[in-house]
């Protein structure tokens, strides 16, 4: 594969896997290791940590990727079709087609979650990971112990159910099948054989993600080479200005 980089502004490329479904990027060429940048839930590659990585990325001539998982932004499929799976194949489709060599992984509440298990998947192209209000085990440990049960009985007779967004966003969409695939994805029960450096930043504020869930990503990591920023005053989203410079500046040590 040749790199290609493409303008900061121009509408994003698109990528088919074998199954017919596309997979929509954004990506600069550059030195190695490259960073690529994994969206939360019910993100997409537009926000404002992405856009900021890739500036910051370009400046320097490292390699950037920036993509939508099936059903999220410009990527094909629905999102109620969506399970971690799904899209932690996504992330390692992308890490296969559209890098090369050595990548640092920064992935966003359930990209931090999605990264963990890219790299369990392909330990030899992952250079570190870097984890913002990381969210493993989410759908069990946060949505599944906070259903109601009228919810509960809603996803049994509907197959799925709309809770409150974080942050204010609009609804989530949380599906029987969503849950019962994250359970066969969980990290946290068990040591993480995660060898690489691993830098982790959350909100001690974070309403969404408690921030003693990034302290127990760290301790279940198999890595000595983990380190964790907690922001007193930080929320869910650290995306205000000082929050990126500390983004891209605990990158910059990574790197």
């Amino acid at each position: 594969m040749t790199e290609v980089s493409t303008p900061l502004d121009a509408p994003p490329s698109s990528a088919s896997r074998d199954d017919g479904s596309t997979i929509a990027y954004h990506r600069a060429s550059g030195k190695s290791p490259g960073v690529m940048f994994l969206t939360g839930f019910m993100s997409d590659m537009s926000g404002g940590k992405a856009l900021h990585l890739e500036k910051y990325c370009r400046a320097r001539g490292r390699a950037f990727l920036r993509f939508d998982y099936q059903g999220h932004g410009a990527s094909s499929g629905a999102f109620k079709d969506g399970t971690i799976g799904r899209w932690v194949d996504d992330a390692v489709f992308a890490l296969d087609r559209l890098t090369e060599g050595p990548q640092v992984l920064v992935g966003s509440s359930m990209g931090g979650w999605i990264m963990l298990l890219a790299a369990l998947r392909r330990p030899e192209r992952v250079a570190g990971l870097l984890g913002v209000a990381a969210a493993p085990d989410f759908t069990e440990d946060m949505i599944g112990d906070r259903l109601t049960t009228e919810q509960r009985e809603c996803i049994r007779r509907d197959g799925f159910v709309s809770i409150p967004g974080a942050c204010g966003d609009k609804p989530h969409v949380v599906t029987g099948k969503l849950l019962e695939d994250g359970s066969r994805h969980l990290l946290l029960r068990k040591i993480i054989p995660v060898i690489c450096p691993v830098r982790l930043i959350h909100g001690m504020k974070d309403e969404d993600v408690s921030w003693q869930t990034s302290l127990r990503l760290s301790q279940m990591l198999t890595s000595d080479d983990v380190e964790l920023t907690l922001v007193k005053n930080g929320g869910h989203r650290l995306a205000e200005p000082d929050d990126l410079d500390r983004l891209t500046a605990v990158l910059e040590g990574l790197l």
